[in-house]
Protein backbone atom coordinates (compact mmCIF):
# COMPACT_ATOMS: atom_id res chain seq x y z
CA UNK A 1 0.00 0.00 0.00
CA UNK A 2 1.27 3.59 -0.95
CA UNK A 3 -0.07 6.71 1.24
CA UNK A 4 -0.27 10.07 -0.78
CA UNK A 5 -0.51 13.03 1.36
CA UNK A 6 -1.56 16.12 -0.50
CA UNK A 7 -4.08 13.69 -2.66
CA UNK A 8 -5.71 16.42 -3.66
CA UNK A 9 -3.37 19.06 -4.80
CA UNK A 10 -1.67 19.42 -8.30
CA UNK A 11 1.09 16.81 -8.06
CA UNK A 12 -0.57 14.24 -5.47
CA UNK A 13 -3.58 14.16 -7.54
CA UNK A 14 -1.89 12.99 -10.83
CA UNK A 15 0.36 10.91 -9.06
CA UNK A 16 -2.95 8.80 -7.31
CA UNK A 17 -4.42 8.37 -11.40
CA UNK A 18 -0.86 7.12 -12.22
CA UNK A 19 -0.42 4.30 -9.15
CA UNK A 20 -4.13 3.37 -9.42
CA UNK A 21 -3.10 3.19 -13.74
CA UNK A 22 -0.46 0.83 -12.97
CA UNK A 23 -2.76 -1.59 -10.42
CA UNK A 24 -1.11 -0.38 -7.06
CA UNK A 25 -3.28 -0.16 -3.69
CA UNK A 26 -3.55 3.58 -3.59
CA UNK A 27 -4.25 5.58 0.18
CA UNK A 28 -5.09 9.45 -0.72
CA UNK A 29 -4.92 11.46 2.96
CA UNK A 30 -6.66 14.38 2.78
CA UNK A 31 -8.10 16.54 5.19
CA UNK A 32 -11.64 16.38 3.75
CA UNK A 33 -12.57 13.22 2.36
CA UNK A 34 -15.91 13.92 1.71
CA UNK A 35 -14.89 17.13 -0.71
CA UNK A 36 -11.68 14.78 -2.34
CA UNK A 37 -13.72 14.47 -5.59
CA UNK A 38 -10.31 11.43 -6.09
CA UNK A 39 -11.01 8.30 -8.12
CA UNK A 40 -12.72 5.18 -6.76
CA UNK A 41 -9.84 3.12 -6.87
CA UNK A 42 -8.48 5.26 -3.98
CA UNK A 43 -8.52 4.55 -0.62
CA UNK A 44 -9.55 7.72 0.58
CA UNK A 45 -9.12 8.30 4.43
CA UNK A 46 -9.10 11.73 6.42
CA UNK A 47 -5.36 12.78 6.99
CA UNK A 48 -5.00 13.89 10.83
CA UNK A 49 -1.48 15.58 11.05
CA UNK A 50 -1.57 15.52 15.24
CA UNK A 51 -2.74 11.71 15.19
CA UNK A 52 -1.07 10.72 11.74
CA UNK A 53 -1.07 6.55 12.90
CA UNK A 54 -4.09 5.48 11.60
CA UNK A 55 -3.92 6.90 8.20
CA UNK A 56 -0.35 5.36 7.62
CA UNK A 57 -1.25 1.46 9.23
CA UNK A 58 -0.45 -1.12 6.83
CA UNK A 59 1.53 1.36 4.06
CA UNK A 60 5.14 0.15 2.95
CA UNK A 61 5.49 3.94 1.23
CA UNK A 62 4.18 7.36 1.60
CA UNK A 63 4.66 10.39 -0.32
CA UNK A 64 5.05 13.40 1.34
CA UNK A 65 4.95 17.22 0.98
CA UNK A 66 7.33 19.51 3.15
CA UNK A 67 4.57 21.22 5.09
CA UNK A 68 2.78 17.87 6.31
CA UNK A 69 6.67 16.62 7.36
CA UNK A 70 7.09 16.66 10.69
CA UNK A 71 9.07 14.39 13.68
CA UNK A 72 5.91 12.68 15.37
CA UNK A 73 4.62 11.79 11.81
CA UNK A 74 7.36 9.85 10.29
CA UNK A 75 7.68 7.86 14.01
CA UNK A 76 4.06 7.06 13.33
CA UNK A 77 4.94 6.01 9.35
CA UNK A 78 8.07 3.57 10.59
CA UNK A 79 5.94 2.22 13.37
CA UNK A 80 2.77 1.31 10.97
CA UNK A 81 4.71 -0.25 8.33
CA UNK A 82 6.42 2.44 6.30
CA UNK A 83 9.50 1.68 4.52
CA UNK A 84 10.43 4.15 2.03
CA UNK A 85 9.51 7.99 1.84
CA UNK A 86 9.50 10.40 -1.20
CA UNK A 87 9.21 13.69 -0.85
CA UNK A 88 8.01 16.82 -2.66
CA UNK A 89 11.14 18.94 -2.08
CA UNK A 90 12.29 22.00 -3.90
CA UNK A 91 14.76 22.91 -6.53
CA UNK A 92 15.50 26.09 -4.11
CA UNK A 93 18.33 23.74 -2.56
CA UNK A 94 21.29 22.76 -3.99
CA UNK A 95 24.91 22.69 -3.00
CA UNK A 96 26.52 26.42 -2.25
CA UNK A 97 22.61 27.64 -2.00
CA UNK A 98 23.10 31.40 -2.05
CA UNK A 99 20.75 31.95 0.75
CA UNK A 100 19.59 29.32 3.33
CA UNK A 101 17.88 31.45 5.51
CA UNK A 102 15.36 32.17 2.61
CA UNK A 103 11.38 30.72 4.29
CA UNK A 104 10.93 28.10 1.64
CA UNK A 105 14.94 26.66 1.92
CA UNK A 106 13.92 26.47 5.23
CA UNK A 107 11.00 24.86 5.27
CA UNK A 108 12.16 22.19 2.53
CA UNK A 109 15.54 21.76 4.21
CA UNK A 110 14.13 21.22 7.92
CA UNK A 111 12.10 18.39 6.28
CA UNK A 112 14.77 16.61 4.01
CA UNK A 113 16.68 16.99 7.36
CA UNK A 114 13.65 15.61 9.57
CA UNK A 115 13.73 12.65 7.06
CA UNK A 116 17.15 11.95 7.43
CA UNK A 117 16.88 11.60 11.19
CA UNK A 118 13.90 8.80 10.82
CA UNK A 119 15.83 6.43 9.77
CA UNK A 120 13.50 5.35 6.95
CA UNK A 121 14.78 5.27 2.89
CA UNK A 122 13.72 8.42 1.53
CA UNK A 123 13.78 10.10 -2.22
CA UNK A 124 14.26 13.59 -2.54
CA UNK A 125 12.20 15.49 -5.35
CA UNK A 126 13.85 18.73 -5.67
CA UNK A 127 11.41 20.65 -8.97
CA UNK A 128 12.30 23.95 -9.79
CA UNK A 129 9.38 26.30 -11.04
CA UNK A 130 5.72 24.27 -11.04
CA UNK A 131 4.03 25.50 -14.70
CA UNK A 132 0.85 25.52 -12.39
CA UNK A 133 2.31 28.90 -11.12
CA UNK A 134 0.86 30.14 -14.29
CA UNK A 135 -2.69 29.24 -13.01
CA UNK A 136 -2.45 32.83 -10.82
CA UNK A 137 -2.91 34.37 -13.73
CA UNK A 138 -5.75 32.66 -14.60
CA UNK A 139 -8.47 35.29 -13.51
CA UNK A 140 -7.13 38.04 -15.14
CA UNK A 141 -6.78 35.68 -18.34
CA UNK A 142 -10.88 35.12 -17.74
CA UNK A 143 -11.55 38.62 -17.42
CA UNK A 144 -9.39 39.66 -20.60
CA UNK A 145 -6.29 39.79 -22.83
CA UNK A 146 -3.77 42.07 -20.65
CA UNK A 147 -2.30 40.30 -17.98
CA UNK A 148 -0.34 42.34 -15.01
CA UNK A 149 2.70 40.87 -13.29
CA UNK A 150 5.68 41.63 -11.94
CA UNK A 151 8.91 40.71 -14.05
CA UNK A 152 7.97 40.19 -17.60
CA UNK A 153 11.97 39.18 -18.36
CA UNK A 154 11.95 36.87 -15.78
CA UNK A 155 13.39 33.09 -16.74
CA UNK A 156 11.86 29.59 -15.76
CA UNK A 157 12.06 26.08 -16.94
CA UNK A 158 8.04 25.33 -15.78
CA UNK A 159 7.67 21.70 -15.18
CA UNK A 160 4.54 20.20 -15.83
CA UNK A 161 2.62 18.70 -12.19
CA UNK A 162 2.59 15.05 -14.35
CA UNK A 163 5.88 15.00 -14.92
CA UNK A 164 6.86 15.50 -11.52
CA UNK A 165 4.20 12.94 -10.30
CA UNK A 166 5.82 10.26 -13.14
CA UNK A 167 9.31 11.10 -11.37
CA UNK A 168 7.49 10.43 -7.66
CA UNK A 169 6.32 7.02 -9.09
CA UNK A 170 9.35 5.33 -10.38
CA UNK A 171 10.70 6.40 -6.94
CA UNK A 172 7.96 4.39 -5.67
CA UNK A 173 7.46 2.02 -7.53
CA UNK A 174 11.21 1.27 -8.94
CA UNK A 175 14.54 0.02 -6.57
CA UNK A 176 17.51 2.20 -6.62
CA UNK A 177 16.25 5.42 -5.66
CA UNK A 178 17.04 5.09 -2.01
CA UNK A 179 19.13 8.58 -0.48
CA UNK A 180 18.52 9.67 -4.45
CA UNK A 181 18.19 13.45 -4.90
CA UNK A 182 16.07 14.39 -8.34
CA UNK A 183 16.71 18.01 -9.63
CA UNK A 184 13.37 18.20 -12.09
CA UNK A 185 12.83 20.75 -14.64
CA UNK A 186 10.82 21.41 -17.72
CA UNK A 187 12.18 21.10 -21.00
CA UNK A 188 12.90 25.11 -22.07
CA UNK A 189 13.37 28.34 -20.54
CA UNK A 190 10.43 30.33 -21.05
CA UNK A 191 10.17 34.64 -19.69
CA UNK A 192 7.07 35.40 -17.73
CA UNK A 193 5.61 37.19 -20.72
CA UNK A 194 6.56 34.00 -23.14
CA UNK A 195 4.24 32.08 -20.44
CA UNK A 196 1.54 34.56 -20.81
CA UNK A 197 1.59 34.55 -24.83
CA UNK A 198 1.97 30.39 -25.05
CA UNK A 199 -1.35 30.22 -22.79
CA UNK A 200 -2.83 32.72 -25.39
CA UNK A 201 -2.09 30.37 -28.56
CA UNK A 202 -3.15 27.88 -26.96
CA UNK A 203 -6.46 29.42 -26.09
CA UNK A 204 -6.41 30.84 -29.58
CA UNK A 205 -6.10 34.81 -28.00
CA UNK A 206 -3.42 37.34 -28.36
CA UNK A 207 -2.60 38.07 -24.60
CA UNK A 208 -0.15 40.35 -23.67
CA UNK A 209 2.05 41.06 -20.33
CA UNK A 210 1.58 44.57 -18.45
CA UNK A 211 4.65 44.72 -16.05
CA UNK A 212 3.79 46.03 -12.81
CA UNK A 213 6.36 47.70 -10.57
CA UNK A 214 7.32 45.13 -7.95
CA UNK A 215 6.63 47.86 -5.34
CA UNK A 216 3.30 47.88 -5.84
CA UNK A 217 2.98 44.15 -6.11
CA UNK A 218 0.30 42.67 -3.23
CA UNK A 219 -2.47 39.76 -2.60
CA UNK A 220 -3.97 40.82 -5.97
CA UNK A 221 -1.18 39.24 -7.93
CA UNK A 222 0.10 36.92 -5.25
CA UNK A 223 -3.26 35.99 -3.60
CA UNK A 224 -1.60 32.65 -1.56
CA UNK A 225 1.54 34.07 -0.68
CA UNK A 226 1.71 34.94 3.02
CA UNK A 227 2.36 38.50 3.34
CA UNK A 228 5.70 37.71 5.19
CA UNK A 229 7.00 36.23 2.52
CA UNK A 230 6.30 38.30 -0.59
CA UNK A 231 8.90 41.01 -0.55
CA UNK A 232 11.35 37.49 -0.49
CA UNK A 233 9.87 36.30 -2.98
CA UNK A 234 9.89 39.12 -5.34
CA UNK A 235 13.89 39.74 -4.60
CA UNK A 236 14.01 35.71 -6.10
CA UNK A 237 11.84 36.43 -9.02
CA UNK A 238 14.18 39.29 -9.87
CA UNK A 239 17.13 37.35 -9.91
CA UNK A 240 16.01 35.10 -12.72
CA UNK A 241 16.03 38.55 -14.79
CA UNK A 242 18.66 37.46 -18.16
CA UNK A 243 19.53 34.29 -15.66
CA UNK A 244 19.45 31.05 -17.81
CA UNK A 245 17.72 28.43 -15.33
CA UNK A 246 19.18 25.01 -14.65
CA UNK A 247 17.59 22.66 -17.53
CA UNK A 248 17.91 18.98 -16.39
CA UNK A 249 17.35 15.17 -18.16
CA UNK A 250 16.03 14.06 -15.30
CA UNK A 251 12.24 13.39 -16.40
CA UNK A 252 13.41 11.72 -19.49
CA UNK A 253 16.48 9.51 -17.53
CA UNK A 254 13.74 8.27 -15.14
CA UNK A 255 10.66 8.09 -17.02
CA UNK A 256 11.79 7.39 -20.67
CA UNK A 257 9.49 10.02 -21.71
CA UNK A 258 10.67 13.68 -22.36
CA UNK A 259 9.78 16.21 -19.96
CA UNK A 260 6.99 18.29 -21.44
CA UNK A 261 6.70 21.87 -22.84
CA UNK A 262 4.93 24.36 -21.25
CA UNK A 263 2.96 24.87 -24.50
CA UNK A 264 1.96 21.12 -23.60
CA UNK A 265 1.15 22.25 -20.33
CA UNK A 266 -1.33 25.09 -21.64
CA UNK A 267 -2.98 23.00 -23.69
CA UNK A 268 -3.91 20.85 -20.87
CA UNK A 269 -4.97 23.17 -18.49
CA UNK A 270 -6.94 25.61 -21.15
CA UNK A 271 -9.95 24.81 -19.19
CA UNK A 272 -8.69 26.47 -15.75
CA UNK A 273 -8.27 29.70 -18.32
CA UNK A 274 -11.24 29.98 -19.99
CA UNK A 275 -14.39 32.20 -18.81
CA UNK A 276 -16.64 30.56 -16.14
CA UNK A 277 -20.19 30.14 -16.61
Amino acid sequence: MIAVTGATGNVGRALVDRLLAAGQPVRALTRDPQRAALPDGAEVVRFRPDDPAAALDGATALFLYAQACTPDLLKAARTQGVRHVVLLSSGIIKEGADDDTHPIHVLHATAEQHIRDSGLDWTFLRPNAFATNALQWAPQIRAGNTVRGVFADALSAPIHEDDIAAVAERALLDGGHEAAVHRLTGPEALTNAGQVATIGAALGRQLTFAETDPRQAGPELFPHVPPGMLQRLLHTFEETIGVPPEITGTVEQLTGTPARTFAHWAHDHAEDFTAQS
